[in-house]
Order: C-alpha cells, then sequence, then structure tokens
C-alpha cells in the first residue's frame, strides 16, 4: 500500500509545503499531494501555490497565530528558494515579521 510519504515524494512539494495546499483547500493531505503534482504541471501552477501559501499566512494573521504564521513564512522561504521563478521582487507578507 502506499503511504502518505510516498504520495508526498511523488508530488513533487515538500511535507509542509502539501499540508499549506491541505491547509488552504480544505483537502486531506493524501488529496493534496495529487492536487499539488496537478498544479505543478500547470501553466501557472507555481505561482498559484505560492498564493495558497500566501493566503495561508494572511489568514494566520488575522488569527494573531504567530506560530502558525512563522512555521509558514518558513513553508514559503524554501518553497520560493526551490522556484525562483515565482518569487515576487517584494514581500509584503512578511511585513510584521
Amino acid at each position: 500500500m502506499i503511504s502518505l510519504e510516498d504520495c508526498v515524494a511523488l508530488s513533487g512539494l515538500t511535507e509542509e509545503q502539501v499540508l499549506a495546499i491541505a491547509e488552504h483547500e480544505h483537502l486531506p493531505e493524501i488529496a493534496a499531494t495529487a492536487f499539488a503534482q496537478y498544479l505543478l504541471k500547470r501553466e501557472h501552477g507555481m505561482e498559484k501555490i505560492r498564493d495558497m501559501i500566501v493566503d495561508d499566512i494572511r489568514q494566520a494573521q488575522q488569527r494573531q497565530d504567530k506560530t502558525h504564521i512563522l512555521t509558514l513564512l518558513h513553508v514559503l522561504h524554501h518553497f520560493l528558494k526551490s522556484h525562483p521563478e515565482v518569487c515576487p521582487p517584494q514581500h509584503p507578507w512578511s511585513e510584521l515579521y
């Protein structure tokens, strides 16, 4: 049987990035791995993933959940480091931190 770790490895993203997609889309983690793989093959899919992570950060900021904000900023940092082509010139989501 294929495990969640196997699906994450096949998705092309890290587990934390997949979890951010799952959070944003209100999907089970296993479904988020399939959605991640789908997005990575689509035109502008990486931008969509970046925007999902940014939206999750904004939601955490509204809840004032500093721990989750910092976790998501870390996830975003690693995503942008792995995919510099979708890195915006400014980082407005981290103005508070």
